[in-house]
């Protein structure tokens, strides 16, 4: 509940007051442009109608007033009144010291338990509250697992349909991850591999990955997964200049496994936003291509934090491991937790696993809507 209003330079803000004691500025622009009202934004769907040329610029507050605990504001040129929910107000708070990391990341390390961030396969499929929490261990952490899942191949698409859709690629609807004669990727042979994000050689990258065990009867092939946010924000605090140099520069990915295929993608190794929030996070030895973007005189200093980068991502005190059983899975946010595996002999057992890509925007949005139901 909204406690005061206070109209700030002749009407062009608005300064509020909840009665828990916050408080925050507003603008008359921002609020008028954010209306809520059905001339300025869709009943059926909340998308808005009007364009920014369509509010005169010398907008401002003529009037405002609380009614039970709601905002009540007047608009003058146009004289049109508008009615602001507090609890929306709150949640739309632009008026903050600074920018801040987003509420649902958590980063972790080894300390990580993979099963607590576990979900029952059945009762994840069923959907409700335990599909709403296994999803919210994804945003949160950008990782969950599955247990006792069905043995059969295909069983994985089961796991993204419950939220959204598959992301076909070259490689399919999904694809084999076991041992093959001349492999077209080193995913297909029994060599380690580094912790590293999928097909950062794309644009847009797949978001989401599944993983989904089959067999794994060989000696070895433990999964390892490690937060990618929490590998760049240490890199930031040991060596800012060193982060600004991955963030600052494209690096170059690509990928030619076959006659057909030729992909290409030029971004930075890590990826903020303006206001320096990480948003993603490509690594990938195998796929990163020669690197040409970064000058002569910055890419001495570039390659000492690409090597750094490099050792903390492989510093065993940042990854959890783990060995999948049949019919276990995991799902990881593809811009920001990187997975790899120890090396794994190819005789005396095997091990197969099923892989294929997803988007965050579905998995996101059936989260939001679980939550509010």
């Amino acid at each position: 509940m909204l406690a005061s209003a206070e109209l700030l330079e002749d009407g062009q803000a608005i300064r509020l007051a909840w009665r828990d004691g916050a408080e925050a500025r507003f603008h008359a622009i921002w609020l008028r442009d954010n209306a809520l009202d059905p001339e300025t934004r869709s009943p059926a769907n909340g998308q808005r109608l009007i364009t920014l040329g369509d509010i005169p610029p010398e907008t401002r507050i003529a009037k405002a007033r609380l009614d039970d605990g709601a905002l009540q504001v007047t608009f003058a040129p146009e004289g049109k009144a508008v009615s602001y929910p507090a609890d929306w107000l709150a949640g739309h708070v632009y008026d903050r010291a600074g920018p801040g990391r987003l509420a649902e990341a958590e980063l972790w390390d080894c300390s990580l338990d993979p099963e607590t961030a576990t979900g029952d396969f059945a009762e994840v499929m069923a959907g409700g509250a335990a599909l709403r929490d296994w999803l919210a261990h994804v945003r949160r952490l950008g990782f969950a697992k599955l247990t006792g899942g069905p043995t059969e191949s295909g069983a994985l698409l089961r796991v993204v349909e419950a939220f959204g859709y598959v992301r076909e690629t070259n490689y399919g609807r999904w694809f084999e991850v076991r041992t093959e004669v001349n492999p077209s990727n080193l995913a297909y042979t029994g060599l380690g591999l580094q912790a590293h994000t999928d097909n950062p050689y794309r644009d847009p990258v797949p978001t989401l990955q599944v993983l989904y065990c089959l067999e794994n009867s060989a000696e070895g092939g433990e999964s390892q997964v490690v937060d990618g946010f929490n590998a760049a924000e240490r890199l930031r605090a040991e060596d800012p200049a060193g982060f600004d140099m991955l963030a600052g520069h494209c690096a170059q990915f690509d990928y030619c496994g076959s006659g057909d295929v030729s992909l290409q993608a030029r971004r930075p190794m890590i990826e903020t936003a303006p206001d320096g929030q990480l948003t993603a996070v490509r690594f990938n030895n195998r796929s990163t291509a020669p690197i040409t973007d970064v000058p002569y005189e910055h890419m001495s200093a570039y390659y000492a934090a690409y090597r750094r980068l490099g050792q903390i991502v492989d510093d065993p005190a940042m990854a959890a491991t783990f060995k999948l059983e049949p019919g276990e899975s995991f799902i990881v946010d593809n811009t920001r937790v990187l997975h790899g595996r120890t090396g794994y002999a190819a005789s005396g057992g095997s091990r197969w696993l099923q892989g294929c890509y997803a988007d965050k925007d579905g998995l996101l949005s059936t989260l939001r809507v679980l939550e509010a139901a």
